[in-house]
């Protein structure tokens, strides 16, 4: 008898080891989804294979958007990178952060929404490039930033989900800096030959720009291979159904035309999420327009919190069930101050782009590291050579249209301006009033003092007197007057 009890104890024993040394599974009054957010920095929406690029290899992308769901409209609130992780983090436009314009720290008046997370019971953690300042970091219980991230942002990505407490839902904000400029990824693993890559019609289709390209296609293949080893580990920890996978950029690729512009070439983000128990149809498109401010609302109601009143976006859960129905009417996007002084605004729907610019009497020719690029040697060398195309001479046209209008359906890349063409004259109206009721209801203005130029407009580089890029002397920042900060959400607005 007493042998007997002896090795009950010891089975005993045997069974509470185990359980304290095997991984934990979420509680049965816990069953809210993990999140695994995943931003890239600089990537063209059309960028991964799975958007109809046969010269990237971005294959393990490609296998959730085959598993999961693809967004064909997706669209972000600023194509810089500090305006545009603040908004995401916020589910506010970038005049409604109170930061705007690129290298502003968000507020701490400003609501973080994995805080809201993190005081609901969910660990949070983040690794890589942050952007959005110190008081945004409170919202994390780890955050990491670039600590043993590696060239580009992701070396502690798996290292963070294996770390993480086994008896919470987590929230994990994984930053890349791949593919920003300048280029570190052309030792990797895998090379793209620039002799298959399609030039887009607004750069020099040249050796020098071909292979500028090519190193930008090797930054997202390291990116697509570190989502892969995310995956892995998800898989190992047989997490991979309950857990809510994001992928996306926070603006267009680094080249001319592209990056800081308001087009869907700066503007247009790609999408893939994937959730094996949140998603009914794998492999499903979603082509209905959706904003980035739309992600903090998701996350906040799939995970049983209630939502607060300053959302300006509204949750996309429907369309993870049902992505054929009609979602948003509008987005709406803004260039503020990103190395060079400048106001756009865009209004688009799914057949036409609005764009307002308070600034038409400057050049828009893209960020400052673009400008050093080969790919603007290139369209450097034509100009002087008097040999552009209409779209690579955009970005040298000054004076600027104060208003534009593009028909997104036929015309891509917004080559063609309607605004002035008679039978399109209903339509701008239409919008203006679209753009002017936006403007009111989110308090948007236009300082006469915004931020000035930092850098030379032709060289990118700073301006004599300026020490660094991130000590270029603010002016007013927009909203900042009109009380923006204050403002109220918007979910209803169509």
């Amino acid at each position: 008898m007493r042998i007997h009890t002896k090795r009950s104890f010891l089975t005993l024993c045997t069974l509470f080891w185990l359980a304290t040394m095997l991984p934990q599974p979420i509680t049965a009054q816990d069953q809210r989804p993990n999140y695994v957010f995943i931003i890239a920095d600089d990537i063209g929406w059309n960028d991964f294979g799975c958007y109809g690029n046969s010269t990237v290899k971005t294959p393990q992308i490609d296998k959730l958007a085959g598993q999961g769901l693809l967004f064909t409209r997706a669209f972000l609130t600023a194509s810089s990178c500090s305006p545009s992780r603040c908004s995401i983090i916020t589910g506010r436009y970038p005049h409604n952060t109170g930061a705007a314009e690129l290298h502003s720290p968000l507020p701490e008046t400003q609501i973080p929404f994995p805080l809201l997370l993190k005081e609901s019971g969910y660990y949070t953690v983040q690794s890589g490039k942050t952007h959005f300042g110190q008081p945004a970091l409170r919202a994390f219980d780890q955050p990491y930033g670039m600590e043993d991230a590696g060239n580009g942002g992701e070396e502690r990505w798996v290292q963070c989900l294996q770390e993480r407490p086994r008896d919470q839902p987590f929230f994990a904000w994984f930053a890349a800096i791949d593919a920003h400029r300048d280029w570190g990824a052309d030792d990797f693993h895998i090379q793209h030959d620039p002799s298959r890559i399609e030039v887009p019609p607004f750069l020099v289709d040249d050796e020098n720009t071909r292979n500028d390209l090519a190193s930008y296609y090797n930054e997202i293949t390291r990116f697509d291979f570190y989502v892969g080893k995310v995956m892995e580990e998800l898989e190992n920890q047989g997490i991979v159904d309950e857990t809510m996978v994001v992928i996306m950029s926070d603006n267009g690729m680094p080249f001319p035309r592209a990056k800081t512009r308001v087009y869907d070439s700066g503007m247009q983000s790609p999408m893939v999420i994937h959730w094996p128990m949140g998603i009914p149809t794998p492999g499903s498109v979603c082509e209905s327009l959706v904003s980035v401010i739309d992600l903090a609302p998701t996350f906040i109601e799939l995970a049983g919190v209630d939502l607060p009143d300053y959302f300006q976006g509204k949750s996309m859960a429907p369309l993870l069930k049902n992505p054929d129905q009609s979602f948003r009417q509008y987005v709406f996007a803004e260039h503020n101050w990103h190395d060079y002084e400048a106001y756009e605004r865009m209004v688009r729907s799914e057949e036409f782009m609005y764009v307002f610019n308070a600034r038409p009497n400057l050049p828009n020719g893209g960020p400052a590291d673009s400008k050093r690029s080969p790919s603007q040697a290139s369209l450097n060398q034509a100009r002087k050579e008097e040999n552009l195309t209409p779209a690579q001479a955009d970005i040298f046209v000054t004076p600027r249209p104060r208003e534009e209008l593009f028909q997104v359906q036929d015309d891509r890349w917004q080559l063609l301006n309607l605004a002035s063409v008679p039978e399109f004259q209903n339509v701008l109206k239409e919008y203006r009033q679209v753009f002017d009721q936006w403007m009111s209801i989110t308090r948007d203005d236009i300082p006469a003092n915004i931020t000035g130029d930092g850098f030379d407009r032709t060289t990118g580089e700073l301006l004599p007197g300026i020490k660094a890029f991130n000590q270029v002397p603010r002016g007013e920042m927009p909203g900042n007057k009109s009380g923006a900060e204050a403002a109220e959400g918007t979910p209803g607005f169509p």
